[in-house]
C-alpha cells in the first residue's frame, strides 16, 4: 500500500457497513480521500439520528497496518486498530464521557489508488468490561 506516489485529493463515495448484536446498519455517504505522507484519510460527515440532528465529521486514517477512527461533531471519539493488539480510545457526548478499548481481531485493508476496501472485527471494552463483538466492512469508490 503505497500512497506517496497518488495524487493529493479525491472525491469518493463510501459504503459503510457494521454488524453488532445481530443488527446490520448500512451507510452510503459522499466523502473525501486525502494522502498525508505514509497514510490515506477518509473523510465524510454521518447525519445524526438525535433529537437536536446535526452531523459527525468522521476520519479514517489508513496505516499500512492500523487503522484510526475519529469523530468530530455531536459525538466525540477516537479509537485505533491493530491486528492482536488492544488499544485504547475515548467517545463523548453531551450526556456521556467513556473509556474504551478494542482488541482487534480481524484488520484487513486493500487499497489501489483512492478505491478499495478495508475491514475489520474487535471486541469493545468500556471501563475494562466486554461491552460487544463487532464487524466494520468500509467500501471505498473514487469518483470519476
Amino acid at each position: 500500500m503505497e500512497f506517496e506516489y497518488m495524487p493529493h485529493n479525491a472525491k469518493v463515495r463510501i459504503r459503510l457497513h457494521s454488524h453488532h448484536d445481530g443488527e446490520d446498519v448500512v451507510q452510503e455517504l459522499p466523502g473525501e480521500a486525502i494522502v498525508r505522507g505514509k497514510h490515506l484519510y477518509i473523510r465524510y460527515d454521518e447525519p445524526q439520528e438525535s433529537p437536536e440532528g446535526g452531523t459527525t465529521r468522521n476520519t479514517v486514517k489508513i496505516g499500512p497496518d492500523e487503522l484510526k477512527l475519529i469523530r468530530h461533531g455531536e459525538v466525540q471519539s477516537e479509537q485505533s486498530f491493530a491486528l492482536g493488539r488492544r488499544l485504547p480510545g475515548f467517545y463523548r457526548s453531551p450526556y456521556l464521557n467513556l473509556n474504551m478499548s478494542a482488541h482487534t481481531q480481524k484488520l484487513d485493508i486493500r487499497m489501489d489508488g483512492f478505491t478499495g476496501h478495508v475491514s475489520w472485527t474487535y471486541d469493545l471494552y468500556v471501563f475494562e468490561d466486554f461491552s460487544g463483538h463487532f464487524a466494520i466492512s468500509l467500501h471505498i469508490q473514487e469518483e470519476q
